[in-house]
């Protein structure tokens, strides 16, 4: 919950539940800085500890607009190599505009993990 959300994040409003087994749901939930309201979730579709995960990415607003998240790891030279793919967006906008907050986003997780 540290990393996750783009820079405006106002502080402490970050909320995740997460049920992380195949079948299982995620929520979560932020408040931008400017007062807007977030919330994502989704379906786990598959779940290999320390490998990979794929699951379903909707937000609550445009929950029509299903897209697929997969995140591999593995181990890369002493330390580990995240591969991370989002796919089956409605239109090119959605895609650009997720590429924009996934990069912010994993440039966050850098703050957490060791070099």
């Amino acid at each position: 919950m540290r990393w996750f959300g783009p820079g405006q994040v106002k502080p402490g409003t970050t909320q995740a539940d997460l049920d992380v087994r195949v079948g299982g749901r995620y929520r979560i939930k932020f408040t931008g800085s400017n007062g807007e309201y977030h919330e994502v979730g989704g379906v786990y579709r598959e779940v290999v500890p320390n490998e990979k995960l794929v699951f379903s990415w909707a937000w609550h607003s445009t929950p029509e607009r299903e897209s697929e998240v997969t995140i591999s790891i593995k181990p890369d030279a002493g330390g580990t190599l995240l591969t991370f793919h989002h796919a089956q967006f409605v239109d090119e906008t959605a895609r650009d505009n997720h590429q924009r907050g996934w990069t912010e986003f994993l440039g966050n997780l850098e703050q957490y993990v060791d070099a």
